[in-house]
């Protein structure tokens, strides 16, 4: 792949409708790593804890938009597996999500998301694999 300003990439490319929703604000990115944030407000269960769901939410959009910056032009990453183990709570404020590959591969991504609340305490690691596969005539980069 060509040299491409991850964040200016990430930033036109978008995190689609549910992460517009959910108000997450790209801050970092880049194939080695990626930083988000996202409030806690509005994203609650009903006891006001952020909602873990959302924790995916926030893990599955960089890792995702991560792999697909990894894999270049005219190929497509594609989750095949997610999981999240929430060791704290957020109940205010903003949260952050910090991606980093563990595997960069030819077929298969790998990432880690470890998200903590604003005094930095971890509330939630998120792994996720995604697929890469061939896609003729689509580019995240533009026209094919």
């Amino acid at each position: 792949m060509s040299e491409v300003d991850g964040l200016t990439w990430a930033r036109g490319r978008g995190l689609g409708p549910l992460g517009d929703k959910m108000g997450i604000e790209l801050v970092e990115f880049g194939v080695d790593r990626a930083v988000a944030t996202m409030p806690v407000e509005g994203n609650q269960q009903g006891v006001g804890l952020l909602h873990g769901g959302a924790y995916v939410v926030l893990g599955e959009s960089l890792g995702s938009m991560a792999a697909n910056l990894h894999c270049g032009p005219d190929r497509l990453a594609v989750g095949v597996d997610i999981n999240a183990t929430h060791t704290s709570s957020a109940t205010d404020g903003i949260v952050t999500g910090v991606c980093t590959p563990i595997h960069l591969g030819g077929s298969m991504t790998v990432h880690e998301i470890v998200i903590t609340n604003e005094q930095g305490k971890r509330c939630s690691t998120v792994r996720i694999t995604n697929a890469i596969r061939n896609r003729p005539g689509f580019s995240f980069y533009g026209t094919a």
